[in-house]
């Protein structure tokens, strides 16, 4: 069972966003987190901004942690090209970035923990989650890649800090597509409303605070 938080509410949900990188001016991520509301049903939402920079996001989340004490962190991550919001299955021990981040560092094939496990899954009901988006109408799917960027060093980074220093708390990632600004010069490329994002992740926190263990049914791919 998940632990009860000493706030009025039954639980706390963290949850962050990046700050715009890769060129882009907004982040999706960003502004929907933002535009969350501050209660969802029993569940108190505290939300963040967190830089799209290694080693500094995951301090930021480590201080949110440390300050609010919630019961689920989940951060949340621009995935352009994806067609829906995608909850993340899993996260790798690994940093190998295409691009620079927001500071100017890139590392290549170094690990987000030395100490840590090849992988970490999730401990969030990613299969709920999913299914209450798509009964509302919102596009969604599971995720079995997190990518090799800030996005997975965060989601590995979280899960890390779970099982080291806080077994009683669930948490993981969620990649959310562009919004229609930022597509209007990128040929066929998928985006979804800020509004849609905003309701699928509202979705995602109600049933990560309703469900303790995740739905038993298929969600894989072929390949």
């Amino acid at each position: 069972m998940p632990l009860i938080s000493s706030s009025k509410t039954l639980m706390k949900v963290l949850i962050t966003g990046f700050d715009p990188f890769g060129g882009e001016s907004v982040n999706p991520a960003l502004e929907a987190v933002m535009a969350l509301p501050d209660t969802i049903g029993d569940t108190e939402v505290i939300k963040i901004e967190i830089p799209t920079v290694f080693g500094k996001s995951l301090e930021a989340i480590r201080a949110a942690v440390e300050t609010h004490k919630p019961d689920i962190v989940i951060s949340v991550g621009q995935a352009g090209g994806r067609f829906g919001v995608t909850p993340e299955r899993i996260a790798i021990n690994v940093d190998d970035a295409r691009i620079k981040d927001n500071e100017g560092n890139q590392p290549v094939d170094a690990p987000v923990a030395q100490d840590g496990p090849a992988a970490y899954f999730t401990n969030l009901p990613i299969k709920a989650m999913t299914q209450a988006m798509v009964k509302a109408g919102i596009p969604a799917s599971v995720s079995n890649t997190a990518g090799t960027f800030v996005c997975n060093h965060v989601m590995y980074g979280i899960l890390h800090m779970i099982h080291t220093d806080y077994p009683n708390m669930r948490g993981g990632f969620i990649h959310v597509p562009y919004i229609p600004a930022q597509v209007t010069s990128k040929a066929n490329m998928p985006s979804m409303s800020q509004a849609d994002i905003t309701k699928g992740l509202a979705l995602c926190i109600e049933a990560a605070a309703t469900h303790t263990e995740d739905l038993h049914i298929a969600a894989g791919e072929i390949c």
